[in-house]
Formats: C-alpha cells, structure tokens, sequence
C-alpha cells in the first residue's frame, strides 16, 4: 500500500515539472514575450536624396552597433532589430515613415533622422500620439529647444546643440581677439537655426556683426552674396550649413582674393570636404568632434579609447570607410544607440520608463562626447565636447586648446 502510494505521489510530481516545464518552454505567448523575441528599434535617415551620403552611412554606423550588442547577449537574451525607413531627405516622407515604423510595426524607440527639418516634421507626432522615446542624429537645436518649438518630453538629440558649435567658434574668434565678423547662412532649418545662435551670441562675446547674407542649399554660386561681404570690413567670415553648399562658398571665397579666414560650422569636417573645396579648403576653421584628429588626442582624454573602438569596427571590421571616409556624423548613431540600450539594461523597454532613465544619463563617454543630460537638456554635451579643427595640406590639424568661456548654451 505504501509502495504503491509512493508511485502515485511520485507520478504526479512528474506530472507537475512536466507542466512547469512545458508553459517555460512556451515562453510566455499568453504572458508577454520570450526571452528570444527581438526588440524592434525604429531607424529612419536619408538614404536617397540629397542628404543621403550623410543618411545612409548612419544607418550602417547603427546596425554595426546593433550587431555587436546582439553578439554580446542582446538585452536580457532578446536581440535588437533596426526597422529600417527612408525619408528620402524630404520631411513629408520622414513622418509618412515614422508613422509606420510606429503603427504597423511596433518599434519601442526610434533613431534618426538627417536633417533638422525632417526632424522638426516628425517632432509633434511623436510629442503628442506615439508618445515613445526618439533619439534624433541632427544637429539643429528647435527639436530640443521647448518653448515656442513645442514640447520636448520624449526628443532627445546625440549632435551637439547648434548653440554649443556657435559658443566653440566664438570662444575661438574671441581668442584670436576678432571683433567683426560676417555670417553667410542657408536658409534650409539648419542655416536658420544656426543664424539665430550666431546673432544672440554674438554681444556675448563682445562680436560685431557687420554682414549678414544668405543663400539656397542648391546654390551654385554665392558670389553675389560675398562681394557684399568683402567691403564690409570684416576680419572673419562664418558659413553655416552642410553638405556641397560649404566647399562652394570656398571656392568662391578663394576665387574672389577674399583676404578673411573662413570658419565652416560643425557639420563639415569631412573627407567630402576637403575632396569638394580642393585647394580652396587650405586655412579653413570649424568645430568639430574629437572623431577626426583622434590621433592628436592625448592618451588622458577619456573618449579617446572609445573612439578608437569605433574606428576600430568602421574601418578594419566593416570597411565602411572605403565608400564612406570617416567624418564628424560617423558617431551620432553609435551614440544614439548606446544611449538607448544603456537605459534598456536598467528598465527594459517601457517607453516612460527608458525615457526617464535617458533622461537621466550621466557620464557616458560616447563617440561625440561625454554625456550628461539633464530634464532640461536632452543633449548633454557641452564645448568642451568639440574642438576646433584646420585645414592644413589636406589634412585636419588640431588647434590647441584656450581657455573656453562657457561650457554650456542653453
């Protein structure tokens, strides 16, 4: 009787590790998903267009994170996935994209896009029904600026804030103990933004701005506008925009005898550069990250291994550089996607919850800085986070440092 009591209890304890294993090993379809279920992260840039040869090596830069994220482990077990999307560098597309990678495939975050004004395109959607985490890889302030730019609860941006790149090349001018200067600006959302910061700093700084001209991103020519500069007296000229509009205005300016150094903003430190402007780019001033003259760091700085991780992948792993040369963007993803999974690691993927734990970021060492956001600052990097860079012999110089004069822009 006993024995065949010990068979019975002993059948049925069989019977319960069978079901206890058997609804383990179903995940939990009824209960949320499996360890192994991938964490759909939205990415959306110019991959055609003209902003494209900026858009589509950040899309790269971004799934060359993600797989090295997935080979470690992924976030608890579960593999990220990029649901990538094109904007075709046109804002109306860039929505037309987010609202899909929102609604019909469920992303948990969002990275991109290129441009400012694609981004402000996409902002309200985001702030006010999808209501989930973005970190934008622009570099125009209106995305995190609040106020009349609307809210900014869920926007977060890896590029510096126009206003830093501004505060970088004042500090320089001030330096060089200039006092006048001139400002040429597109008139896309990038060149507006920028001549915003460039006019309210300026008394700041003690500068005089003696020439203010414009131009169309699609101009072929700006030497209409520079003959205007030339006679007024100033001892620097700002350009603020990106892409081929930049290495133009060299040209021109050099064509012209223009006896005035040249300071580009922080979106033209690239190989495409110096190949564009040619001999013109000679003598050349601009912000930029610490990602183009690496080697010119001191062992000291504490972004300088990272750095050296993300060439490292970029160059000997992926050889992304033979098509795309390294440039001051290459970073903006690495960074994005970093900031987002360090916040995954603590809170898992509840959108209010990452986005607080974003929110709350503090020393992390990127690629284009050190970051330190705040519910006030959605970017968190200050000047010291740039340098300013030369063109000298067709290579980027690093110009010592000076004493900076602010560290922050808000």
């Amino acid at each position: 009787m006993k024995s065949r009591r010990r068979v019975s209890i002993h059948f049925f304890c069989l019977i319960v590790a069978f079901v206890i294993l058997s609804f383990r090993a179903a995940g939990s379809g009824a209960l949320g998903a499996t360890a192994e279920d991938p964490i759909n992260i939205g990415a959306f840039f110019a991959l055609s267009g003209p902003a494209s040869t900026i858009g589509t090596p950040t899309k790269l830069v971004a799934q060359m994170v993600v797989d090295r994220i997935n080979r470690e482990g992924g976030i608890d077990r579960r593999p990220l996935q990029l649901i990538i999307g094109d904007t075709e560098s046109d804002p109306t597309r860039a929505l037309v994209e987010v609202k899909r990678l929102v609604e019909e495939h469920k992303v948990t975050a969002l990275i991109g896009p290129t441009r400012t004004d694609s981004g402000m395109a996409v902002k309200a959607y985001i702030e006010d029904t999808a209501h989930l985490p973005i970190l934008m890889t622009i570099g125009g302030d209106p995305v995190i600026a609040g106020g009349k730019f609307g809210p900014c609860r869920w926007t977060f941006k890896t590029p510096q804030r126009t206003s830093i790149a501004v505060r970088k090349v004042y500090d320089y001018l001030k330096f060089q103990k200039q006092t006048r200067i001139a400002l040429l600006t597109a008139t896309d959302g990038f060149g507006k933004d920028g001549l915003s910061w460039l006019e309210r700093l300026a008394p700041e700084y003690g500068l005089e701005i003696v020439s203010k001209e414009a131009f169309d991103v699609i101009d072929t020519d700006m030497t209409t506008q520079l003959a205007k500069i030339r006679n007024s007296g100033a001892q620097a000229l700002i350009c603020w925009t990106i892409g081929p509009a930049g290495p133009r205005v060299a040209r021109n300016l050099k064509q012209l005898g223009l006896p005035i150094p040249l300071v580009q903003c922080h979106g033209q430190p690239d190989p495409k550069y110096l190949e564009l402007a040619g001999e013109a780019a000679e003598g050349n001033i601009m912000p930029s990250t610490k990602l183009m003259v690496v080697d010119q760091l001191p062992d000291s700085d504490p972004q300088k291994a990272v750095i050296q991780d993300f060439l490292h992948l970029y160059k000997d792993v992926y050889h992304f550089d033979r098509q795309y040369p390294v440039n001051t963007h290459s970073g903006y993803a690495w960074d994005a996607i970093y900031l987002l999974v360090n916040a995954m690691r603590q809170v898992g993927t509840d959108p209010e919850a990452l986005r607080s734990t974003i929110e709350q970021t503090r020393g992390y060492v990127g690629v284009s800085g050190i970051y330190n956001l705040t519910d006030e600052d959605h970017n968190g990097l200050g000047t010291d986070s740039m340098v300013i860079v030369k063109v000298e012999k067709g290579n980027w110089i690093l110009v010592q440092p000076w004493q900076s004069v602010g560290e922050t822009g808000q």
